[in-house]
């Protein structure tokens, strides 16, 4: 019963936001609802595996959209991918300087913290190292929660609506080529999960759609109500990650996580504008493609503004491998700057 009151109340959070016009009604609804009922102590209950199910619904979805072309462009732009991430990594070094004096926590903590890596992946390596998980995993739940509370506003209130139809007059609307698709996207994130790679849900179930639709072997369209779906599910998950007791206990390291999470959404703004004079992107794509926030609601803020989504998905992809490859060669530049803060040094 919990489940489905759950459920039941982040729908009608949903409904009710998308009469008010929110940005992306069907997760921020749920979203801030459940996270202030949640805070507030009343009993809520996220679906086991519901998460992950609507990731791959939006894999899907995206990697419907894929065409040779894209694929051509991604890689013409991969220079500037790897530009940007570089540009994130140090906005994301500069936030640990900041964050460990202001949060009074110790400098391992801090850069784990503030990695532009998963929440569940840094906590990892960062009780490896002696940090403190706890504060790991609120403050990446409160970057990632204030970067999606606060970039689809933006993004509505100052971008410009991109006219990429999202919507392929082509594509089939047989269920049962939709049920194969969602079987093989499933499968692409199963097969994903055993390795490193942060975030399989989403990215082993778009890269095979990617594949099948780039080359007309299946091309598919996703309902609407599923992609409203998959976002009430993300949304009640990212709902959950407010934890009353985590707040009560590290209440400066909330804070510092906010103001941090802010300062990061300042730093993709700045960048955005260098990238979209360099590419020739359009602001809003190069905005969503540098915004420090999980990939799948960046994607989604994409469709929703009609967005280059595919080119947003390849600046994050591009931005995970490389994140997740360097993290630590990153972390040994960090115990350099810091070398006074450890005992062993570098």
């Amino acid at each position: 019963m919990r489940l489905v009151g759950t459920y039941a109340v982040a729908t009608a959070a949903g409904y009710t936001a998308s009469l008010i016009h929110v940005p992306l009604p069907w997760m921020l609804g749920p979203l801030f609802v459940c996270g202030l009922l949640n805070v507030s102590g009343v009993p809520l209950r996220a679906g086991p595996h519901l998460r992950e199910i609507g990731q791959v619904i939006v894999g899907l979805a995206i990697g419907m959209r894929f065409t040779p072309h894209l694929l051509l462009v991604s890689l013409e732009l991969l220079p500037a991918m790897l530009v940007a991430t570089l540009y994130i990594i140090i906005a994301t070094f500069i936030g640990a300087l900041i964050m460990r004096p202001l949060a009074r926590i110790d400098a391992t903590t801090a850069f784990f913290a503030t990695a532009a890596g998963g929440m569940a992946d840094m906590a990892v390596v960062a009780a490896a190292r002696g940090g403190d998980t706890n504060a790991v995993s609120i403050v990446h739940a409160l970057r990632v929660t204030t970067v999606v509370s606060l970039v689809p506003f933006m993004v509505f209130a100052f971008g410009e609506a991109g006219n990429v139809n999202t919507a392929d007059p082509a594509a089939s609307h047989d269920l049962l080529l939709l049920a194969l698709g969602l079987v093989i996207a499933y499968l692409g994130a199963q097969a994903l999960r055993p390795t490193v790679i942060p975030n399989p849900w989403l990215l082993g179930s778009l890269l095979p759609s990617a594949a099948l639709g780039a080359s007309g072997l299946l091309n598919v369209a996703v309902p609407g109500v599923l992609i409203i779906a998959a976002q009430v599910m993300i949304g009640v998950w990212l709902s959950m990650r407010f934890r009353r007791d985590l707040f009560v206990r590290l209440p400066r390291v909330a804070a510092s996580g906010l103001l941090i999470g802010v300062l990061l959404i300042g730093a993709a703004a700045i960048g955005a504008e260098g990238l979209s004079l360099a590419t020739g992107l359009p602001l809003t794509t190069s905005f969503l493609a540098l915004a420090p926030a999980a990939i799948t609601e960046m994607v989604l803020t994409a469709k929703a503004m009609h967005a280059d989504a595919e080119l947003v998905t390849a600046f994050h992809i591009v931005r995970i491998a490389v994140i997740s490859s360097t993290i630590l060669i990153v972390f040994r530049v960090y115990r350099f700057v810091l070398r006074s803060h450890y005992e062993s040094g570098v």
